[in-house]
């Protein structure tokens, strides 16, 4: 887990108020979801054999003996909500963002931290194509809002339950020959969960994957009308993608469409965001059948491309004034001059009483202040300031206090 420190916050708040603004451009409402949940809100539904159960997910027993997890991820969560708060009855599809923290055991690398921030949205109680695509469509307005032009969209349709029966039992044919060559986390999943083979990293199991069969030659019509539909929306909506027929996801509860975003040059391991179709998921959590769809993207892996491409904010705005206060009752003068900058709008750094003026300007100077607004005993007696630009020729100058913030905007 890392700490966010002040150079890069305004990167983050940035990257936060981009991603919300575009959201609301869709007309996505934004919802926040308590960090602890009831362990089973995943448990039943991201799957006994994802990695996040068998490694990643935080799980404790609180002192009434629930069992209780740090959320994992976002979209179960959010449908639970909209079960217990019945959106159902609302006008569909729920159209749904997020912002928050989330936690992974997982291996920690570039951009990917065990508590990780990501930004999703979600669309709930649609089964039309043109939701997937309005989801991918969000997704991509937000990176090109950011910048991050050029990444490659990789679409799959991983179909319904029953087109991915007849491809699990292709895959098995296909790869019990080749289980000695596996990895041993592959081996497992051979008995587990096949599809999850597609999703390894290990180069042996890579070259097993490269010839196995395909599961868009899987498909029945429906889930082949669905896909080449959300493939026409994106072609109208002029957004570039590539057929990926190995994208699975990692989470059992995805259907149908799936997709990655990740850089040209990252070669499939370093995915920016990613979403899908998850048609099954509130009846696993209890509900009616209720169709879905969303993405979800990590704000870290955000602020790793913008670095590496050298974009983000323009530099956090310097400080206005410094106060310089001298004796006690320019000391007592500086803390009203400050509240009243403030006020006004300006930002004021407040030096240490006790300080000497030369201190007090030196360290002015380091945060390249634009003013120092020096009150000793006399000026507070006076009800005026010494007014010291710190940037170009300016000379200093007697402001009468009440006039000192118009003085201070005007330049």
């Amino acid at each position: 887990m890392n700490d966010t420190l002040p150079q890069d916050a305004a990167l983050w708040r940035h990257i936060r108020d981009t991603a919300e603004r575009v959201a609301r451009l869709f007309d996505y409402r934004q919802i926040t979801t308590p960090i602890v949940e009831d362990a089973r809100v995943f448990l039943r539904t991201v799957g006994d054999e994802s990695d996040i159960v068998q490694k990643e997910m935080y799980v404790f027993e609180d002192r009434g003996g629930d069992r209780l997890a740090l959320r994992p991820e976002g979209t179960a969560a959010i449908c639970r909500a909209y079960l217990e708060h019945g959106m159902g009855s609302w006008p569909q599809p729920v159209r749904l963002f997020y912002i928050g923290p989330y936690f992974r055991y997982d291996r920690p690398q570039a951009g990917r931290y065990r508590q990780l921030w990501q930004f999703g949205a979600e669309a709930i109680g649609s089964d039309s194509p043109a939701t997937d695509a309005e989801l991918i469509e969000l997704q991509h307005a937000l990176y090109e809002a950011l910048g991050l032009t050029g990444l490659v969209l990789r679409v799959n349709s991983i179909g319904t339950a029953e087109s991915r029966a007849r491809y699990v039992q292709a895959l098995r044919e296909y790869f019990r020959p080749l289980l000695p060559s596996l990895s041993k986390d592959s081996q497992r999943r051979f008995e587990t969960n096949i599809l999850r083979i597609l999703d390894s990293k290990e180069e042996q199991d890579r070259e097993a994957v490269a010839d196995a069969p395909k599961i868009p030659d899987f498909l029945d019509e429906a889930d082949t009308a669905h896909f080449g539909q959300v493939q026409q929306h994106l072609r109208d909506a002029g957004i570039a993608y590539q057929v990926d027929p190995y994208i699975v996801r990692g989470l059992d509860y995805y259907s149908r469409t799936v997709w990655e975003f990740e850089p040209a040059e990252a070669g499939g391991q370093s995915t920016v965001g990613a979403g899908g179709r998850y048609d099954g998921l509130m009846e696993l959590l209890g509900g009616p059948p209720t169709p879905g769809v969303g993405f979800a993207t990590g704000i870290e892996r955000i602020a790793l491309n913008l670095k590496a491409r050298g974009l983000g904010p323009e530099a956090s705005q310097p400080v206005d004034v410094v106060t310089v206060p001298l004796g006690e009752a320019g000391a007592s003068a500086c803390i009203r001059v400050a509240r009243d900058l403030r006020a006004a709008g300006i930002t004021v750094r407040a030096s240490i009483p006790g300080r000497s003026m030369k201190a007090a300007l030196r360290g002015a100077s380091a945060v390249d202040a634009a003013y120092a607004v020096i009150i000793g005993d006399r000026e507070a007696a006076e009800g005026v300031a010494q007014v010291k630009p710190l940037r170009g020729d300016g000379e200093q100058r007697t402001v009468a206090l009440e006039e000192l913030a118009a003085a201070i905007q005007a330049g």
